[in-house]
């Protein structure tokens, strides 16, 4: 259980950050973040700029929490969090047939969809996973390919998840 754990923490942190830094660096790209939002139609523009930011801070803090490992279940439990209020947005726009650019990760054309969904639903379960994990691990002490092995697999899934659009584009073309 432990290797799951590191597995699912290491998988999180790795998407939250790419997410946030993609949202973060630079001020056009900040603002398409907010524009999404805004376009959703789910919350007024004034409230959408404030929900960018709630969201962006709540990612960050997921990062943080999940690296500091006193802080790992409270990280998991952001990271869940974070990703209802997101799959929710999601939902939101698609029931009201909004076709929104995905800017989870930053610029991408792909329009927000079902797949997104799924998308978050499968991290909120690799968050659920994750903590349960954590409070079934113990305090044993884990062997360092143990972890080599749970971060490279980690680094995959995070490449797979963070990439996504342009597996679709790529697959349904």
């Amino acid at each position: 259980m432990l290797y799951l754990m590191i597995t699912c923490r290491a998988l999180l942190a790795v998407v939250f950050a790419v997410a946030v830094a993609g949202k973060v660096r630079g001020r056009a790209a900040f603002g398409e973040f907010v524009s999404s939002i805004a376009v959703l139609g789910v919350l007024p523009r004034r409230a959408s700029a404030a929900a960018a930011y709630a969201l962006t801070a709540a990612e960050a803090a997921a990062v943080l929490l999940l690296a500091w490992p006193p802080a790992v279940p409270v990280g998991f439990a952001a990271a869940v969090g974070t990703l209802a209020v997101l799959t929710g947005g999601v939902l939101a726009a698609l029931r009201r047939g909004r076709r929104v650019p995905c800017r989870c990760f930053g610029a991408s054309a792909a329009p927000l969809g079902r797949v997104h969904v799924v998308r978050n639903l499968v991290l909120a379960a690799l968050g659920c996973a994750g903590l349960a994990a954590w409070a079934a691990a113990g305090a044993s002490a884990p062997h360092p390919a143990g972890v080599a092995l749970a971060i490279a697999a980690a680094g995959v899934g995070a490449l797979l998840v963070v990439r996504l659009d342009d597996l679709m584009e790529l697959f349904t073309v």
